[in-house]
């Protein structure tokens, strides 16, 4: 059988698609967004209130001289001078943190909207979605386009402005700590020695040492994480189906087979989070331990020092300050891993999906295809058409087949032929076989499928679709839904509701052919969507819809006077073309 996937940059598994590809892709996707200009401005207007920021924190550090000196001689003017000079450094920093929360959460806003609008933008683009739905990364689309996509541009947000102050903060406060190092001196034996920068180096250590065992400890949570979302995209995705198939359910007395399914769901998802917890706890233990060592790590550094008289208490405290800044920062690693590992799964699923959408096109362009021919607006040419399938192939029984304006035509096929599969065909979204298709212009055609589609909002928008509404009269509406026998939906014409649950299977299909008869198409391609059809209906279309050539797929072989020519779609006992390729674009195996 012909294998057809996604290159594989596209499957991370392979590790091809590497950490550093997914976040170029993060970045050029949100700077070639129509919104980067204003996500530019609010990111420049964040780097600069977190440089004032830096500069009060160095100001506030070099505060603590002069005040705990007050204390330790009990200069009582000076100590009041100080809280005054408190009261204007902490004035200063309280709105610059306004300032920065509020660029945050607003950089929030912008980079999801601009993320989500570029992903919906090449999601949807011709035939694009239908074709991914039938690979592996394709499965629960709304998770990683709300859900994954919400959550990584959050993450980054705040990971991206932690780490640009830390590494600020650090640059600071290592200088001055480097330069407080100076008055630490050692005597050993009757002999004193300097280490150059003593309180860097320290702070290094210390910082490297806990970096290093959170990593070592942390690290399954990039994979359990990335585990834990595509098991919750299962359960969310299991939920939605049993809300939309309640009355099924309890028409076959199902509830307990669904609770079943439902709770089998659930501890998938259970297991995963579950092995998070213990992950999270061992964790836990080194960063909280690494914090509490970190309260009393400067003052028995700098200890001999103070204690051997050198530098007073206030001085003690500026070195305290400083190595906290700067240890803090080295730390930005402990403190965040398992934020990094969230977001790092996150990136994963969206810029992997992102990164599908690209190449999926591709896949057309693997196995045996159908050839198209330009468009033809006065026939419908069919030669030589066989379909692949995924277990072997059909065909057309009759080898040319040619259509004109007006004609009704039916291709009868058993249940299981492919009947649906040559639907496809016609619409462009199954190109894969072999013969020739001369199709009509997009633009002069109508599609129905079995299930018919009803955009979101009212009726209105329904019946023009894919137009604006303003494209039709309100007496061009009103005649098409009472030629179908919708007469009594008129009022609820401009009502938004979801049309899908609220009307009838046979309403449905009466609201697709008012739009059919409002559209008034040359041609029309029907996948069992007019079957059955009673002889007001068979009237209304010969009336309305005389120069409308209609080509219906069904497995209804009676006649009925309705169609002038009949066809049939066969399975050949040798199979006369490859079997339909296999759309296996997958994300490693945990990840739906």
């Amino acid at each position: 059988m012909a294998d057809i996937s996604l290159p594989q940059a596209a499957r991370p598994e392979a590790g091809l698609y590497s950490f550093a590809q997914q976040f170029w892709d993060f970045v050029r996707v949100l700077w070639s967004s129509t919104g980067k200009w204003n996500l530019s401005f609010l990111t420049v207007a964040v780097i600069g209130v977190i440089v004032a920021t830096v500069f009060g924190q160095v100001w506030l550090n070099s505060w603590n001289k002069p005040f705990y000196d007050a204390i330790q001689q009990r200069d009582l003017t000076g100590f009041f001078k100080q809280l005054l000079v408190f009261l204007e450094i902490a004035g200063f920093l309280l709105v610059l943190n306004v300032a920065q929360a509020w660029l945050r959460e607003m950089i929030k806003v912008s980079s999801r909207q601009w993320l989500n609008i570029q992903l919906f933008t090449e999601w949807l683009k011709p035939r694009r979605a239908v074709l991914l739905a039938r690979t592996e990364i394709g499965v629960n689309p709304d998770q990683r386009l709300h859900e994954d996509t919400r959550h990584l541009t959050e993450i980054s947000t705040d990971l991206g402005i932690g780490l640009f102050q830390a590494a600020l903060l650090l640059a600071s406060f290592v200088g001055v700590l480097w330069g407080l190092s100076k008055s630490v001196v050692f005597s050993i034996g009757g002999m004193s020695f300097a280490i150059p920068g003593y309180m860097v180096w320290c702070a290094l250590i210390y910082a490297a040492t806990g970096s290093w065992l959170t990593w070592r400890v942390g690290r399954p949570l990039v994979g359990l994480d990335a585990q834990r979302y595509a098991r919750e995209a299962s359960l969310r995705f299991a939920l939605v189906q049993a809300s939309e198939h309640v009355e099924g359910i309890a028409l076959n007395e199902a509830e307990a087979e669904e609770q079943r399914h439902l709770e089998a769901e659930l501890r998938q998802v259970l297991v995963v989070m579950r092995h998070i917890v213990s992950a999270t706890a061992r964790l836990a233990a080194i960063t909280s331990g690494y914090g509490w060592i970190a309260i009393v790590a400067p003052i028995l550094m700098a200890a001999p020092v103070y204690f051997s008289g050198k530098i007073t208490f206030g001085e003690l405290m500026v070195v305290v300050g400083a190595f906290y800044q700067v240890q803090q920062s080295l730390r930005w690693f402990v403190d965040n891993f398992s934020i990094i590992a969230d977001w790092q799964a996150t990136l994963l699923r969206v810029m992997s999906y992102y990164h599908a959408l690209l190449e999926v096109d591709q896949l057309k362009e693997q196995g045996a295809r159908i050839t198209y021919l330009e468009p033809q607006p006065d026939r419908i040419s069919i030669e030589n058409l066989a379909i692949s399938l995924p277990n072997g192939s059909a065909e057309l029984a009759e080898q040319k087949i040619e259509i004109a304006p007006g004609e009704h035509i039916r291709i009868v096929a058993k249940p299981g032929t492919g009947k649906s599969t040559l639907f496809r065909a016609f619409a462009g979204l199954w190109p894969w076989g072999k013969g020739t298709l001369g199709l009509p212009p997009r633009a002069d055609t109508i599609f129905l499928p079995e299930q018919p589609y009803v955009p979101p909002g009212s009726l209105r928008v329904a019946l023009a679709s894919p137009f604006a509404p303003g494209k039709f009269s309100d007496a061009d509406m009103t005649s098409a839904l009472e030629k179908v026998g919708l007469g009594h939906r008129l009022q609820s014409l401009d009502r938004a509701a979801r049309w899908e649950r609220e009307l009838s299977a046979p309403e449905l299909k009466q609201l697709a052919l008012a739009r059919v008869l409002l559209h008034k198409p040359r041609w029309v391609f029907a996948d069992e969507a007019i079957d059955l059809i009673d002889r007001g209906t068979v009237s209304v279309i010969r009336q309305n819809l005389g120069q409308t050539a209609i080509v219906a797929t069904t497995a209804d072989e009676n006649a009925d006077g309705f169609y002038g020519r009949t066809f049939h779609l066969i399975r050949p006992d040798t199979v006369s073309v490859a079997p339909a390729p296999a759309l296996t674009a997958t994300m490693p195996a945990d990840q739906g």
